[in-house]
């Protein structure tokens, strides 16, 4: 048996954070399914009771998707105005980037590109 291959598997960076984010994403999906709940309850209270379980057409029911889309709708409204749009803001305030900087081994080239240039007769 393998420890030293098996411990570098499980103790490598991104298994770790893939965890965390799968345990992350398990709680917050019950936070955007409450509040999920909590939209619809005032859905039902302005326009009745939302629930399209018995909706059907051409004797079949959809009803069941529909409720299942509406769901996913408010799901990626909250996501998208509550984690995405907040997330990006903070990021462009307080991760200001300035213009990337170039790596060595392109630094290096363009100054050979350059000197090849010079050369009389330079070109390339």
């Amino acid at each position: 048996m393998n420890l030293k291959g098996f411990k570098e598997f499980v103790l490598k960076g991104n298994l770790v954070e893939l965890a965390v984010a799968f345990i992350m994403a398990a709680a917050f999906a019950k936070v955007v399914e409450t509040f999920t709940g909590v939209l619809l309850g005032f859905i039902g209270k302005v326009g009745g009771e939302p629930n399209f379980d018995t909706v059907e057409i051409a004797d079949v029911n959809v009803g069941l998707f529909l409720a299942a889309l509406v769901s996913f709708l408010i799901l990626a409204a909250v996501v998208f105005y509550f984690v995405v749009t907040p997330y990006n803001m903070a990021k462009e305030r307080f991760f200001q980037d300035g213009p990337a900087a170039k790596p060595d081994d392109i630094i290096l080239l363009e100054e050979i590109r350059n000197l090849l240039a010079q050369r009389p007769g330079g070109q390339l």
